[in-house]
C-alpha cells in the first residue's frame, strides 16, 4: 500500500474547503456558536490589514472624491440594511476586472472595472447591496464553521478508502483522492449558492428601502451573463473562463428569475417605499467627516441628481484607473462625435483626461462650459478648481476652493485642493491655513495623500516634527509599515522632542511595530519598494501627486 505517501495530499484535502470557503471573504458573526473564532478587534484588524497590504500592491484607487462618493452611496445603503450597527469601509480597487468582495471588519471592496461596466447608479448600489447582505447573514462564520465540521470527515474518508483500495489496486489513489476532493467542491458550492441566494434575497430589500430599483440587480446579473460569457463570442467581452465576478457570484436563469420574483414582489408592496427620509440618522453614519448633517445622508436624492453624480464619477474612476492617460484622451475625443456619446459624463472624462496629458487649457475650457450648465454640481466646481490651479490660474482656483469649503468645510478632496493651492505660494502663512484645513480630516481618514500633503504644509509652516509624524503616517497607510516605523525611530531621536510629541510618537510605534514585524515575517512587499528617505513618500517631499496606472483592457473603455 501506498498510503504513507498520499498523507500530505490529504492535509491538503482537510484544509481545502475551509481555504475555498474564504476565497469569499465576509465577516464573521458575533451571535453563533463559532463567536469565539474572531473578536470585533481582530476582525476590523483583518480588514485594515488587507487595505494595507492592497495598497502595498498599488491597487487602491485613492482618490477623496472617488471615496466621498463611494462611501455615500454605501452608507446610504447601510441606513437600509438588516445590519445598520456595523462600521464600515468601502474601497475602490484600481482593476480592470469585474468584480467586488467584502471582507471582516465590514470591509468592502469594488473593483473598478465593475463600476466603469454598470450602466446606472443603481447597478452599483445592487452589487454593494449584495455584499453587505454577505455580511449582515454571516455568510463567512457560516462557511467557516461547515467547513472546519466537515473537511476531517472527508479526510478520514477518502483514508477509510484509500486503505481498502490499496491492497488491490495501487493506480487508485490518485483516482479517490480527486473523488474526495471533488465531494468538498461540490458542498462549497452548493453552500455558495445558497448564501448567493440568500445575499440577493436581502440585498434586493435594501435596494428598495434605499429608494434604488429592487430591478437592478437582476437586471446587473442579467446583463453580465449575455455580454461576458465565456469564449467571448457573439459579442461576449471575455475569452477563456468567465469573469471573476461570475465565478465567485454564479448566474443562472434561475437565479436571476427568482431576483425578478422578489423585485416584483417589493414593487408591489406599497410598506417598502423608501422611508428613510424619516429615520433617524444611523450612529455609524458620524464616521463620513464631509457630511455635515447625517440626516441629509438618509434623504433621497431626486433620481436625476443621483444619475447624473454617478455618471461623472464613473468617468472619473475610467480616468484614474487608466494605464495610459494619452490612449483615455484619444477615447474621449474619438467618441464624443457618436450619437448618445456626447454626454457631460463624458465631457468631464475627457477634460480629466486632458488635464493629465497636460493640455490644461482645453480642460479649463471644456469644464467652465460644463460648470455653468451645472452650477449646482460640486463635483464639476472641483474639477474645474483643480484644472485651473494646473494652468496657472491659482488666484482663480483658490477663490473657488474658498467658497465650496465655505459649503463643505469637512469634505476631503475641497480641503485637499484647496491646502494644494495654498501651498502654490510657497509662504508660511499659506501654509498654516492650509494646516488648518486638513487637520481636522486626518483622524477620519485613511488616505496617504491628505497626510503627505499636511506634513507638507507643516515643514512649509515651519513644524518639523508634525511634518515627520504625517510623513510617517502616510507611509504606514501606504502599505509601507518598516519604512514608517524607520522614520519614526530616527524622529523620536531629536533633542528638541516636548513631552507631548514624544508620547505621540513612541505610541505610533508601540502600534506600528507588531505590524511591520508581522510583514517582515511573511516576507510581504511593501508599496513600491522604494528607497526611503523620510519624507513618507520614497521620493520628492514636495510630490503630493498620486499615480493611477493599474487599470487595462476592454473593461476601462466602456462608456
Amino acid at each position: 500500500m501506498r498510503v504513507p505517501s498520499l498523507l500530505p495530499v490529504l492535509t491538503c484535502l482537510a484544509l481545502a474547503l475551509p481555504a475555498a470557503a474564504q476565497q469569499d471573504v465576509n465577516l464573521p458573526s458575533l451571535g453563533s456558536s463559532a463567536a469565539g473564532l474572531i473578536s470585533p478587534a481582530e476582525e476590523e484588524a483583518y480588514g485594515a490589514s488587507m487595505l494595507r497590504e492592497l495598497r502595498s500592491m498599488d491597487e487602491v484607487l485613492d482618490d477623496p472624491q472617488v471615496d466621498a462618493y463611494i462611501q455615500s452611496l454605501g452608507y446610504r445603503l447601510v441606513a437600509a440594511s438588516a445590519d445598520p450597527s456595523q462600521h464600515y469601509t468601502f474601497t475602490v480597487l484600481r482593476d480592470p476586472e469585474i468584480n467586488a468582495f467584502a471582507a471582516p471588519g465590514g470591509y468592502i471592496f469594488v473593483y473598478s472595472g465593475l463600476i466603469t461596466t454598470t450602466n446606472s447608479e443603481d447597478e452599483l448600489a445592487a452589487v454593494i447591496a449584495h455584499e453587505l447582505a454577505h455580511i449582515s447573514q454571516h455568510h463567512l462564520e457560516r462557511a467557516f464553521e461547515d467547513a472546519k465540521k466537515k473537511a476531517p470527515l472527508y479526510a478520514l474518508a477518502t483514508l477509510g478508502a484509500l486503505i481498502v483500495a490499496g491492497g488491490s489496486s495501487p493506480s487508485a489513489g490518485p483516482g479517490i483522492v480527486a473523488s474526495g476532493m471533488g465531494l468538498m467542491q461540490q458542498e462549497q458550492i452548493d453552500f455558495t449558492r445558497k448564501d448567493e441566494s440568500e445575499a440577493d434575497r436581502v440585498g434586493i430589500g435594501t435596494l428598495a428601502k434605499a429608494g434604488y430599483d429592487p430591478d437592478a440587480m437582476a437586471g446587473f446579473f442579467d446583463r453580465m451573463a449575455h455580454t461576458l460569457r465565456p469564449g467571448g463570442g457573439d459579442g461576449g467581452d471575455y475569452s477563456g473562463d468567465a469573469p471573476p465576478f461570475l465565478q465567485t457570484h454564479p448566474v443562472t436563469s434561475e437565479r436571476i428569475a427568482e431576483a425578478k420574483a422578489r423585485a416584483h414582489v417589493l414593487d408591489e408592496q406599497p410598506q417598502n417605499a423608501p422611508q428613510l427620509a424619516t429615520a433617524a440618522p444611523a450612529d455609524s453614519l458620524s464616521l463620513l467627516p464631509f457630511v455635515k448633517s447625517t440626516a441629509t445622508l438618509l434623504q433621497p436624492m431626486r433620481r436625476d441628481d443621483r444619475s447624473g453624480e454617478y455618471a461623472l464619477i464613473r468617468e472619473r474612476i475610467r480616468v484614474l484607473s487608466a494605464s495610459d492617460y494619452n490612449d483615455m484622451a484619444d477615447y474621449y475625443a474619438r467618441n464624443l462625435g457618436r450619437d448618445g456619446f456626447n454626454t457631460p459624463a463624458h465631457r468631464y472624462g475627457y477634460a480629466l483626461a486632458l488635464e493629465r496629458t497636460g493640455k490644461t487649457g482645453k480642460a479649463v475650457e471644456i469644464l467652465t462650459q460644463l460648470q455653468a450648465a451645472n452650477p449646482s454640481s460640486m463635483t464639476l466646481q472641483l474639477g474645474l478648481a483643480d484644472a485651473e490651479l494646473l494652468a496657472g490660474n491659482r488666484a482663480d482656483a483658490l477663490r473657488r476652493y474658498m467658497a465650496m469649503s465655505a459649503q463643505s468645510p469637512r469634505n476631503p478632496a475641497i480641503a485637499l485642493g484647496y491646502a494644494q493651492a495654498l501651498l502654490a505660494s510657497g509662504k508660511a502663512a499659506d501654509a498654516r491655513l492650509a494646516q488648518n484645513q486638513l487637520k481636522p480630516l486626518l483622524d477620519d481618514s485613511s488616505e496617504p495623500q491628505l497626510y503627505r500633503t499636511y506634513g507638507q504644509a507643516s515643514h512649509v509652516a515651519g513644524d518639523d516634527i508634525r511634518a515627520g509624524e504625517a510623513y510617517a503616517d502616510a507611509t504606514f497607510l501606504a502599505g509601507r509599515p518598516q519604512d514608517a516605523l524607520g522614520q519614526l525611530q530616527r524622529l523620536i531621536q531629536r533633542k528638541d522632542l516636548d513631552y507631548y510629541s514624544r508620547a505621540r510618537i513612541e505610541a505610533t510605534i508601540a502600534l506600528i511595530t507588531p505590524i511591520a514585524l508581522e510583514m517582515q515575517r511573511r516576507n510581504l512587499p511593501q508599496a513600491g519598494d522604494k528607497p526611503d528617505n523620510g519624507n513618507g513618500n520614497g521620493s520628492n517631499a514636495n510630490d503630493s501627486r498620486t499615480g493611477f496606472h493599474a487599470c487595462a483592457g476592454v473593461s476601462c473603455l466602456r462608456n
